[in-house]
């Protein structure tokens, strides 16, 4: 079909959904994602029928979408990615515009979840896991040594989920939102349970709690877990966020795109950054004073954990809101103090304040968890989060995500070595 030509007084060209697709280096799918989100308007011609689009407004964001996949951010030449999920600014974040400690107090993990991914909120919605992908994500995870990691078991549960789908590859958003309703409940499902007597329905929080502690939830507990779970969800551009869309942008598929945020989020200044506080925090309780044990981290020419975040030059919101939550749980007291005093005699040497790690390691400590268990916490809470940034990345042009590399090496030619 070719262009409709322009009538008289209408000088604007109009294209095709298949020739607006082609303009732009997308799907027709990822056209009506653009239409729904207000980056491209639409017409029904009389007696077409199919849409019709503005050929200047599709060069305009054909243009736009050129200047963001280039990389540049006009400010120091760090990548730059145009996003409507989170923004970090002035020591606060927000979910789509909205405060994001205020969603976490009053909106369960799943809830703040389908804010992310729909901008709609659905009170009291519950992911569920099927039979199957169940049983084969558990196979697969107890078939891993004892000692595996919890992002270990986590990455190969979601490759063991996808070989269950086989549908896994349609990327389209109502296929990627099924997938994401029952991918994060199969995770925390494949995990092994720690408490002989648990089930695996109810809010997320409370499933996971099984895999978390061997003691039983009180509600102030559930609360400061389901809380943590919210208020981790995203974080804008983490390196483990930005592996996912680099994953979507070569349009992989969902399972595989969380599998390539778990890879990154194990390291020590990621995901892992919460074990290192819990043990900060038990040889602070071992030896009831935080000095020397700060005094040893220093002498090691090593980071204190917990404390400080590049983003937050004032107080972590995410720490500040657990922590006034960790205050109701029976028994956190101990810890609460050790954190405090870890604050305290810190800012003798350098003033910083307390991060989320250190608040999840206070939780996982006073709660009788191992140290794996924030990064547990995290991953599966950010799973959500990676698969926002995944739909997003599905409705840009593929393979935006390459940046071009600056070679430094000798010039060729060079003689072949010998």
């Amino acid at each position: 079909m070719r262009d409709q030509e322009p009538a008289p007084g209408h000088p604007e060209r109009r294209l095709t959904t298949k020739e607006t697709a082609e303009s732009l280096g997308v799907k027709p799918d990822t056209v009506y994602a653009y239409v729904s989100r207000g980056q491209l308007s639409s017409r029904r011609e009389p007696g077409g029928r199919g849409s019709t689009f503005d050929a200047k407004e599709v060069e305009a964001l054909a243009r736009r979408n050129r200047r963001e996949s280039s990389g540049s951010s006009g400010s120091g030449g760090e990548l730059s990615v145009r996003t409507r999920i989170t923004l970090i600014d002035k020591d606060r974040y927000y979910f789509r515009g909205v405060d994001a400690t205020e969603l976490a107090a009053r909106h369960s993990y799943e809830e703040i979840a389908e804010w992310l991914w729909t901008g709609e909120l659905r009170p009291g919605i519950t992911f569920t896991a099927p039979k199957a992908a169940v049983a084969v994500a558990r196979r697969a995870v107890d078939a891993l040594p004892e000692h595996t990691g919890p992002t270990d078991r986590l990455r190969v549960a979601a490759i063991a989920a996808a070989t269950a789908d086989p549908l896994r590859f349609d990327l389209s958003e109502d296929a990627v939102l099924g997938t994401a309703r029952i991918l994060i409940p199969t995770l925390v499902a494949a995990l092994p349970p720690v408490r002989r007597t648990h089930r695996d329905e109810g809010p997320l929080a409370h499933r996971l709690w099984a895999r978390l502690s061997g003691r039983p939830a009180d509600e102030s507990s559930l609360r400061v877990l389901d809380t943590a779970l919210g208020l981790l969800v995203d974080h804008d551009l983490a390196a483990s966020t930005l592996a996912v869309r680099v994953a979507a942008s070569a349009r992989a598929h969902p399972y595989a795109a969380v599998s390539s945020g778990l890879g990154v989020l194990e390291g020590p200044l990621h995901g892992a950054a919460s074990g290192l506080a819990h043990r900060l925090l038990l040889d602070v309780l071992d030896q009831g004073d935080a000095a020397p044990v700060i005094a040893d981290e220093l002498r090691a020419g090593r980071r204190i954990p917990g404390l400080g975040h590049r983003l937050y030059p004032g107080e972590d919101p995410r720490a500040r809101a657990l922590f006034a939550l960790l205050k109701e749980i029976p028994g956190a007291g101990p810890a609460l103090a050790a954190a405090r005093d870890i604050v305290a005699t810190t800012a003798r040497h350098t003033p910083l304040h307390a991060n989320v790690d250190l608040a999840l390691a206070v939780l996982t400590v006073s709660s009788g968890m191992p140290s794996t268990a924030g990064e547990t916490v995290f991953a599966v809470a950010r799973t959500a989060g990676w698969i926002a940034h995944a739909l997003e990345e599905y409705g840009e042009r593929p393979l935006r995500m390459r940046p071009s590399g600056h070679y430094v090496g000798p010039r060729p030619p060079q003689p072949l070595p010998e």
